[in-house]
């Protein structure tokens, strides 16, 4: 494995929303600036969902204003419905993600309705995004385990998988959202998706709750991904999931993809600059062990 990985970094959305911290349009944008300097080319700046359900994403329209458009970079905002787009559309969204769950009860108590009703309620954000010329990205939610049903079959996270692809979503990013997948498991996942929609299409997400990430993302490398979420600093969580701690840092990402040769175009320094910056501004120390082992003073 010696080509190239493409890190699509969601701190600044998937991190920050399920951080405690409210950070300002500003401070975000300030945030994205140094991931932009440590090379990252796709940064998920925020998302259109409701201010009253999710208040830290309040100003993602102040904050793909104040970043305008930059050739060779991409800023993703997740969008909930029609409502969603449009007001992503008006702040210049060039690319938009939807988001739908493997598991019916975590699909009822996350948005509402069931995983159908999800699909259907993107059918016309995926027409709009088509006529609009803007891309489409997916996510499937609790690909791995659910906090309420636990395991979910590999069948109908395929389902979904396909069912996004279907509306138009050019890739789909397979989710384990609460951290309780392991190597085996997600490789044999990610080759059922492959099969399904082929492996150009398929992106994965992890969170590290019981500290499998990089494992379930190695295993994931061998069987042809090259497309991996990560969030600098460790940041997030899962509000619906007790104890689901935040998605696999960027960092320990770039750490052990450049151990083995493979090419992510991220410096790693500035990264770290870009972890601690954040880190300070929700006021608690970056979680990556690739941080605390090259700047440990940080943890004095």
């Amino acid at each position: 494995m010696t080509d190239r990985v493409r890190i699509v970094e969601v701190g600044p959305r998937d991190g920050l929303q399920n951080e405690a911290a409210h950070l300002s349009p500003e401070t975000r944008i300030a945030f994205i600036e140094r991931l932009l300097a440590a090379g990252l080319e796709t940064i998920e700046a925020g998302s259109f969902v409701s201010p009253k359900w999710v208040p830290q994403m309040a100003g993602t329209d102040a904050v793909l204003r104040g970043l305008g458009a930059r050739p060779g970079r991409n800023f993703p905002v997740l969008v909930p419905n029609e409502r969603g787009f449009d007001a992503a559309l008006a702040a210049g969204a060039g690319e938009v993600a939807v988001f739908a769950a493997a598991s019916e009860a975590f699909s009822q108590r996350n948005i509402n309705c069931s995983i159908a009703e999800s699909i259907e309620r993107f059918r016309p954000v995926a027409d709009k995004a088509r006529a609009a010329g803007i891309r489409l990205r997916g996510y499937v939610s609790c690909a791995l385990g659910c906090p309420y049903e636990g395991e979910v079959d590999p069948a109908r996270v395929v389902a979904v998988t396909v069912a996004l692809r279907e509306l138009g979503c050019y890739e789909i990013a397979v989710s384990d959202t609460i951290g309780v997948g392991t190597p085996d498991r997600a490789a044999s996942l990610v080759e059922r998706a492959a099969d399904a929609i082929g492996i150009e299409h398929v992106a994965v997400h992890f969170h590290d709750t019981y500290g499998q990430s990089l494992a379930n993302i190695y295993a994931s490398l061998q069987k042809g991904v090259r497309v991996v979420d990560a969030a600098a600093g460790g940041l997030g969580g899962c509000p619906y999931a007790a104890g689901a701690s935040g998605n696999v840092a960027t960092e320990d990402v770039v750490y052990m993809l450049n151990g083995m040769g493979i090419e992510t175009g991220v410096d790693l320094e500035k990264l770290l600059d870009a972890a601690e910056f954040v880190a300070a501004a929700i006021g608690r120390n970056p979680v990556s062990r690739v941080h605390r082992a090259l700047r440990p003073a940080a943890y004095a």
